[in-house]
């Protein structure tokens, strides 16, 4: 199942597209600065993550902000699911870390077999709220010197982490059998 959590990991990050090798130049290179485009991202700032989100056609918004918290609702093709921005600002921004978490309707699994999942994954955690619905959910750390594209992979691991605990759904037993 690790095996499974980190091919799908490589597989997101090869999705992304690699860019050839920046290459300095060697007479009188220029101080390096961030992309035009990176001036102005912030990854510990949730509006930051909503335009990364709507840019890949996803619809996300600010649902809620309680003292420290901010919570994102986010819809898309791929999985409905929400954001939660811990540790922030006054402000609702230099936030500190943001949990991704997808709900789904299928009937959860038991307790054994959702604890073999959460020991197969390397990054993805399942669990089952009060309501006895099943949730899997990803978190990261946010720094300031994040870049767009660093975002772009944790936001691809977490949709390799939805579509793991899909297929992990779909039929629990034969999931875990395929584990080493």
């Amino acid at each position: 199942m690790l095996r499974k959590t980190l091919s799908v990991l490589a597989a997101a990050v090869l999705s992304l597209g690699a860019a050839p090798p920046h290459r300095p130049a060697v007479a009188k290179a220029a101080p390096t600065r961030a992309a035009p485009a990176d001036l102005d991202f912030d990854a510990r700032n949730p509006a930051s993550l909503i335009a990364l989100l709507t840019a890949a056609g996803a619809k996300a918004t600010v649902a809620a902000r309680e003292a420290d918290t901010v919570f994102v609702a986010v819809t898309s093709t791929a999985a409905d699911f929400s954001m939660q921005f811990a540790d922030c600002s006054a402000q609702g921004r230099d936030c500190k870390a943001v949990l991704f978490d997808n709900i789904t309707d299928k009937a959860g699994p038991s307790f054994a077999q959702l604890n073999a999942f959460n020991q197969s994954s390397l990054t993805c955690r399942g669990y089952e709220d009060k309501t006895g619905k099943p949730h899997v959910v990803y978190s990261t750390l946010l720094f300031a010197d994040d870049s767009r594209q660093r975002i772009a992979t944790q936001v691809a691991a977490w949709r390799g982490c939805v579509g793991e605990f899909r297929n992990f759904l779909k039929d629990p037993t034969a999931y875990l059998a395929s584990a080493p």
